[in-house]
């Protein structure tokens, strides 16, 4: 397969890298934490060597993430959905398809809650909504992200530690990774000081109304996805961690233009890395169907 070169373009006084395959109406990729451009490689190939006119498939690394600059910023949600903004506008992209995996799923919904006109969403492993409390979570998760969110417990462990990528990376995939593949993942985040936005999204997950800016955008978020005509594709896995069957229940209850694949097994919360063939099918499939 072709393989798919890393791009840069100024964004917002920084610059944000890309990579792209095939030609036609723009498709975006957005990653979440601590992932980047490199997790939708596989999509990325596969569009690279389809048909013509099967879309312009854009997948950006987040600011301060992968090959993104690294501007001082707090890296909040409210950062990210800027920089998301800016990347839109410096390539002029239009009648838009989203696509999202964990952050990038609510960085998607905000985008066409407040930009309307786009012409479909895909989305897998992400929340949807705020988690009502802690009980959200199972006991395992509950305990991990108290720890994240406590000071200096989280910086040691994310910011010292390098716990995204030495630790939870390798634990959540379903599909272990060669050397090569860990070193893109790891590559952007050689110190410190370049950690601090996986921190930040660490503790920006929305629990008991906090953070209250994520909190308020999530939930107009799911309030927009109830009422929308557009086209909305939910991929999940077996088991999956964020996506459940229950989570599939509910979506299916409250999205009513909702479209559901089921990618299959094992697949856990890094469903493009676990099932990469089943979620390249799945994506292209659906996008040709929205022409």
């Amino acid at each position: 397969m072709p393989d798919v070169a890393l791009l840069e373009v100024p964004v917002r006084g920084s610059t944000m890298a890309y990579r792209e395959a095939g030609a036609g109406r723009p498709v975006l990729l957005l990653h979440g934490n601590p992932t980047s451009s490199f997790l939708w490689r596989h999509v990325l190939r596969r569009a690279a060597a389809g048909e013509p006119g099967a879309g312009r498939w854009i997948a950006p690394d987040l600011i301060g993430m992968g090959s993104s600059g690294k501007p001082d910023l707090a890296y909040t949600f409210a950062d990210h959905a800027l920089f998301v903004d800016g990347f839109i506008e410096a390539l002029g992209l239009t009648d838009l398809v989203l696509v999202g995996h964990d952050w990038g799923v609510a960085l998607a919904v905000d985008r066409a809650r407040r930009h309307p006109v786009v012409r479909g969403l895909a989305l897998m492993e992400g929340h949807l909504r705020p988690l009502p409390g802690w009980e959200a979570f199972d006991e395992g998760g509950r305990q991990l992200f108290q720890q994240l969110r406590a000071p200096g417990t989280g910086e040691r462990m994310v910011l010292q530690e390098n716990f995204f990528l030495d630790t939870l990376l390798l634990a959540a995939l379903l599909r272990p990774l060669g050397p090569d593949e860990l070193a893109v993942y790891r590559a952007p985040y050689p110190d410190p000081a370049a950690r601090r936005p996986l921190l930040q999204w660490a503790r920006a997950i929305p629990v008991a109304g906090e953070p209250d800016d994520v909190t308020r955008r999530l939930t107009a978020g799911a309030q927009h996805l109830a009422t929308t005509s557009v086209p909305t594709l939910l991929l999940h896995g077996d088991p999956g961690v964020l996506v459940t069957a229950d989570t599939v229940t509910w979506w299916r209850r409250h999205v009513p233009a909702l479209t559901v694949a089921d990618v299959g097994g094992p697949a856990g919360h890094f469903l493009p890395e676990d099932r990469p063939e089943a979620v390249a099918d799945a994506l292209l499939a659906w996008v040709q169907d929205l022409a």
